[in-house]
Protein backbone atom coordinates (compact mmCIF):
# COMPACT_ATOMS: atom_id res chain seq x y z
CA UNK A 1 0.00 0.00 0.00
CA UNK A 2 2.73 2.13 0.62
CA UNK A 3 3.81 1.91 -2.98
CA UNK A 4 0.72 3.28 -4.07
CA UNK A 5 0.43 5.89 -1.71
CA UNK A 6 3.33 7.59 -2.67
CA UNK A 7 2.86 6.81 -6.31
CA UNK A 8 0.09 9.14 -6.33
CA UNK A 9 1.18 11.57 -3.72
CA UNK A 10 4.02 11.82 -6.40
CA UNK A 11 2.40 11.57 -9.95
CA UNK A 12 -1.08 13.30 -9.72
CA UNK A 13 -1.43 16.87 -9.93
CA UNK A 14 -2.98 18.95 -6.91
CA UNK A 15 -1.52 20.99 -3.64
CA UNK A 16 0.99 19.49 -1.36
CA UNK A 17 2.01 21.21 1.70
CA UNK A 18 0.29 24.87 0.74
CA UNK A 19 1.37 25.17 -2.83
CA UNK A 20 0.06 23.76 -6.13
CA UNK A 21 1.67 20.55 -7.10
CA UNK A 22 1.60 20.27 -11.08
CA UNK A 23 1.96 16.78 -12.37
CA UNK A 24 6.10 16.08 -12.63
CA UNK A 25 7.89 17.40 -15.72
CA UNK A 26 9.74 14.27 -15.46
CA UNK A 27 7.40 11.48 -15.39
CA UNK A 28 9.58 8.30 -15.63
CA UNK A 29 12.10 9.49 -12.57
CA UNK A 30 9.09 10.95 -10.52
CA UNK A 31 7.51 6.66 -11.64
CA UNK A 32 11.23 5.18 -11.01
CA UNK A 33 11.13 6.76 -7.25
CA UNK A 34 8.00 5.71 -6.79
CA UNK A 35 7.80 2.05 -7.51
CA UNK A 36 10.74 0.06 -6.77
CA UNK A 37 12.04 -1.71 -10.44
CA UNK A 38 14.83 -3.31 -9.14
CA UNK A 39 13.66 -6.49 -10.62
CA UNK A 40 12.72 -4.94 -14.01
CA UNK A 41 15.58 -3.00 -15.26
CA UNK A 42 14.62 -0.54 -17.75
CA UNK A 43 11.61 0.24 -16.51
CA UNK A 44 9.48 2.47 -16.86
CA UNK A 45 10.09 3.75 -19.85
CA UNK A 46 8.45 7.19 -20.76
CA UNK A 47 4.81 4.95 -21.89
CA UNK A 48 4.71 2.94 -19.21
CA UNK A 49 5.27 6.14 -16.68
CA UNK A 50 1.97 7.92 -18.64
CA UNK A 51 -0.04 4.72 -18.13
CA UNK A 52 1.23 3.97 -15.03
CA UNK A 53 0.34 8.13 -13.63
CA UNK A 54 -3.34 7.02 -15.63
CA UNK A 55 -3.26 4.29 -13.31
CA UNK A 56 -2.02 6.53 -10.43
CA UNK A 57 -4.94 8.77 -11.32
CA UNK A 58 -7.62 6.26 -11.19
CA UNK A 59 -6.74 5.02 -7.41
CA UNK A 60 -6.45 8.57 -6.57
CA UNK A 61 -10.12 8.90 -7.53
CA UNK A 62 -11.32 5.86 -5.27
CA UNK A 63 -9.09 7.46 -2.19
CA UNK A 64 -11.22 10.43 -2.69
CA UNK A 65 -14.27 8.43 -2.86
CA UNK A 66 -13.52 7.11 0.60
CA UNK A 67 -12.52 10.33 2.25
CA UNK A 68 -16.12 11.49 1.09
CA UNK A 69 -17.66 8.37 2.70
CA UNK A 70 -18.79 7.00 -1.11
CA UNK A 71 -17.80 3.47 0.05
CA UNK A 72 -19.99 1.49 -2.09
CA UNK A 73 -18.70 3.60 -5.35
CA UNK A 74 -15.30 3.65 -4.10
CA UNK A 75 -15.45 -0.47 -3.95
CA UNK A 76 -17.03 -0.21 -7.56
CA UNK A 77 -14.36 1.56 -9.09
CA UNK A 78 -11.84 0.20 -7.52
CA UNK A 79 -13.67 -3.72 -8.29
CA UNK A 80 -13.48 -2.30 -11.96
CA UNK A 81 -9.85 -1.49 -11.85
CA UNK A 82 -8.91 -4.73 -10.69
CA UNK A 83 -11.07 -6.60 -13.32
CA UNK A 84 -9.69 -4.26 -16.09
CA UNK A 85 -5.93 -5.10 -14.93
CA UNK A 86 -6.65 -9.08 -14.43
CA UNK A 87 -5.84 -8.37 -10.76
CA UNK A 88 -5.11 -12.42 -9.96
CA UNK A 89 -3.32 -13.90 -7.17
CA UNK A 90 -0.45 -15.60 -8.47
CA UNK A 91 2.12 -17.65 -7.36
CA UNK A 92 5.57 -16.71 -8.65
CA UNK A 93 9.16 -17.30 -8.73
CA UNK A 94 12.10 -15.38 -10.43
CA UNK A 95 15.18 -13.92 -10.17
CA UNK A 96 16.73 -16.70 -7.51
CA UNK A 97 13.67 -15.71 -5.15
CA UNK A 98 11.33 -18.28 -3.16
CA UNK A 99 7.83 -18.69 -4.81
CA UNK A 100 5.98 -15.45 -3.02
CA UNK A 101 2.60 -14.21 -4.05
CA UNK A 102 1.67 -11.57 -6.97
CA UNK A 103 -1.57 -9.68 -7.97
CA UNK A 104 -1.29 -9.99 -11.72
CA UNK A 105 -1.54 -12.01 -14.71
CA UNK A 106 1.78 -13.34 -15.74
CA UNK A 107 1.33 -12.17 -19.13
CA UNK A 108 0.36 -8.46 -17.86
CA UNK A 109 2.89 -5.72 -19.20
CA UNK A 110 5.13 -3.25 -16.91
CA UNK A 111 2.64 -0.62 -15.74
CA UNK A 112 -0.74 -3.08 -15.60
CA UNK A 113 0.83 -5.10 -13.33
CA UNK A 114 2.21 -2.46 -10.74
CA UNK A 115 -1.70 -1.18 -11.12
CA UNK A 116 -2.91 -4.44 -10.32
CA UNK A 117 -0.81 -4.74 -7.24
CA UNK A 118 -1.45 -1.27 -5.93
CA UNK A 119 -5.63 -1.73 -6.30
CA UNK A 120 -5.45 -4.90 -4.88
CA UNK A 121 -3.29 -3.67 -1.61
CA UNK A 122 -5.95 -0.89 -1.53
CA UNK A 123 -8.88 -3.52 -1.89
CA UNK A 124 -7.18 -4.87 1.07
CA UNK A 125 -7.12 -1.27 3.01
CA UNK A 126 -10.95 -0.96 1.61
CA UNK A 127 -12.24 -4.71 3.05
CA UNK A 128 -11.54 -4.02 6.32
CA UNK A 129 -11.48 -1.93 9.38
CA UNK A 130 -8.58 0.27 7.91
CA UNK A 131 -10.43 1.95 5.70
CA UNK A 132 -10.88 4.22 8.20
CA UNK A 133 -7.20 4.92 8.28
CA UNK A 134 -6.99 6.13 4.71
CA UNK A 135 -7.62 9.78 4.03
CA UNK A 136 -6.57 13.07 2.24
CA UNK A 137 -5.01 15.46 4.22
CA UNK A 138 -6.75 17.68 5.74
CA UNK A 139 -4.19 20.99 6.60
CA UNK A 140 -5.32 23.95 4.19
CA UNK A 141 -3.79 23.49 0.57
CA UNK A 142 -2.85 19.74 0.69
CA UNK A 143 -4.63 17.26 -1.13
CA UNK A 144 -1.98 14.36 -0.81
CA UNK A 145 -3.30 11.05 0.11
CA UNK A 146 -1.90 8.80 3.43
CA UNK A 147 -3.06 6.08 5.12
CA UNK A 148 -2.74 5.94 8.76
CA UNK A 149 -0.32 3.20 10.71
CA UNK A 150 0.04 4.73 13.51
CA UNK A 151 -0.76 3.16 16.90
CA UNK A 152 -3.80 5.19 17.67
CA UNK A 153 -5.29 5.60 14.25
CA UNK A 154 -5.88 9.87 14.50
CA UNK A 155 -3.66 11.03 11.88
CA UNK A 156 -5.08 13.89 9.88
CA UNK A 157 -1.93 15.10 7.94
CA UNK A 158 -0.20 13.52 4.86
CA UNK A 159 3.20 14.60 6.48
CA UNK A 160 4.86 16.33 9.36
CA UNK A 161 5.55 19.55 7.52
CA UNK A 162 1.31 19.85 6.83
CA UNK A 163 0.61 19.24 10.56
CA UNK A 164 3.34 21.70 11.86
CA UNK A 165 1.97 24.47 9.54
CA UNK A 166 -1.48 23.44 10.83
CA UNK A 167 -0.31 23.76 14.50
CA UNK A 168 1.61 27.05 13.71
CA UNK A 169 -1.84 28.51 12.04
CA UNK A 170 -3.48 27.69 14.94
CA UNK A 171 -1.14 29.11 17.72
CA UNK A 172 -1.21 32.37 15.22
CA UNK A 173 -4.24 33.06 15.32
CA UNK A 174 -4.95 32.16 19.04
CA UNK A 175 -2.21 34.89 19.95
CA UNK A 176 -3.81 37.23 17.75
CA UNK A 177 -6.59 36.77 19.60
CA UNK A 178 -5.85 36.92 22.94
CA UNK A 179 -5.62 40.30 24.09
Amino acid sequence: MANAVTLINDVTPGERHGRPFPAPADLVTAVRDAVPSSRTPGHPTAEEAAELADWAGRLRAVVELVDTRDVDKACAELNEIMRTTNAIPTLARHDNEPWHLHFHSAHADWAESWAASMATALATVLGNAAIERLGICTAPACDRVYVDVSKNGTRRFCSTACQNRVKAAAFRARRTATP
